[in-house]
């Protein structure tokens, strides 16, 4: 599975990249891939598909993003 959290380097999303990054280790056992990016972008992809970003209105807290990459690798039939 690969997963990507693309956040905007120059706004200061690293920190928040780096946590959801710590989450999706500890409780899926995945190893995300950091994108930098700008513009404001904060997006966690699941195998090419957008899972959620910040773009839906609100920050996802790496809680949410851990339930978003778990309900994608389901949606896919993965493990």
């Amino acid at each position: 599975m690969n997963v990507e959290i693309e956040y905007c380097l120059p706004c200061g999303y690293r920190k928040r990249a780096d946590a959801a990054a710590a989450a999706l280790g500890q409780q899926l056992g995945v190893s995300a891939r950091l994108v930098p990016g700008k513009g404001g972008v904060f997006r966690v992809s699941v195998n090419g598909k957008e899972a959620i970003s910040r773009a839906r209105g609100y920050f996802p807290s790496p809680e949410d993003i851990v339930a978003a990459v778990r309900n994608q690798r389901a949606d896919d039939g993965l493990q």
